[in-house]
């Protein structure tokens, strides 16, 4: 990788260099600022997890944020991001170093003080984004391990919304608009089928999965396959899940305001019926 040459140590952690093809870009990495000054190289594969933030707009964000930022914490909050790329084995969205960072710092503040946000979609986020709650919990663990502050099991989830953000490019504001929605779905099945679905369990599980995938084709644009005289088939035999699937779908299309293809209440009809029968 390139040698870039230093415009100005911002502290131990973060610095502003020249870089041939982005021009200014910021390098984030623990220590890195550590006895070097304007005018020096830093060679970027001499130094293992170091981030660089070339969006101009994150850039500025993320200057902003430094003065709030006690730099122990910095440094901690540097070190989870990348264990969350480890982890991922993935190249994260560089916005993770504004959200993240931003919303950790208030996160341990609050914690101190003993204050709690109640997370209202932690169940959901746990069963739609299995691998990055697991993530987030390691990241808490690593926090409570190196700072001493404890923070609550909400928190995992809002981290885990963050890392599925900054796996998939996803904007963070829609991942929690999609948790929503499933949110929603589950509670009129659970209310128009009268029963009771454990947040634990392996349906509730299937459930929340098939709901999220049928939304990300709809996002897409992607069609279903419908097989041929089978919605008539269940519309006759299974009218409750059928007309179900249906209330489900517009509530799907008013939130995304996008086509549902009718393949989908098929599909969706099959897997209503599968739980009322395991469940009543």
């Amino acid at each position: 990788m390139a040698k870039l040459l230093i415009d100005k140590v911002l502290n131990n952690n973060v610095l502003i260099a020249k870089h041939p093809s982005y021009e200014e870009v910021v390098l984030i990495g623990k220590g890195i600022g550590f006895n070097r000054k304007q005018g020096n190289f830093i060679e970027t594969d001499t130094v293992e997890k170091l981030f660089v933030l070339k969006n101009e707009k994150e850039q500025e964000s993320y200057i902003k944020l430094l003065p709030f930022i006690d730099n122990d914490f910095l440094e901690v909050i540097i070190s989870a991001i990348d264990l969350i790329k480890q982890r991922t084995n993935s190249q994260l969205n560089e916005h993770i170093h504004v959200a993240l960072t931003d919303h950790l710092m208030f996160a341990i503040t609050r914690a101190s003080q003993g204050m709690e946000m109640s997370n209202p979609f932690l169940v959901e986020t746990k069963a739609l984004y299995r691998h990055e709650y697991e993530v987030a919990a390691e990241v808490v663990r690593y926090i409570r391990e190196k700072t001493g502050i404890n923070l609550p099991d909400g928190e995992i989830g809002f981290i885990a919304l963050h890392i599925h953000s900054a796996i998939t490019n996803k904007n963070l504001s829609d991942v929690n608009r999609h948790s929503q929605l499933i949110s929603r779905l589950v509670e009129m099945v659970e209310e128009q089928l009268d029963i009771e679905i454990d947040k634990e369990s392996i349906d509730y599980m299937r459930l929340v999965r098939h709901l999220r995938f049928a939304i990300e084709r709809v996002q897409k644009g992607e069609r279903v396959e419908e097989p041929e005289k089978i919605a008539s088939l269940l519309k006759e035999e299974y009218p409750v899940c059928y007309n179900l699937s249906w209330k489900l779908i517009k509530v799907m299309q008013q939130t995304l305001r996008l086509t549902v293809y009718d393949a989908e209440a098929v599909y969706l009809t099959m897997h209503l019926q599968r739980l009322q029968k395991k469940i009543k």
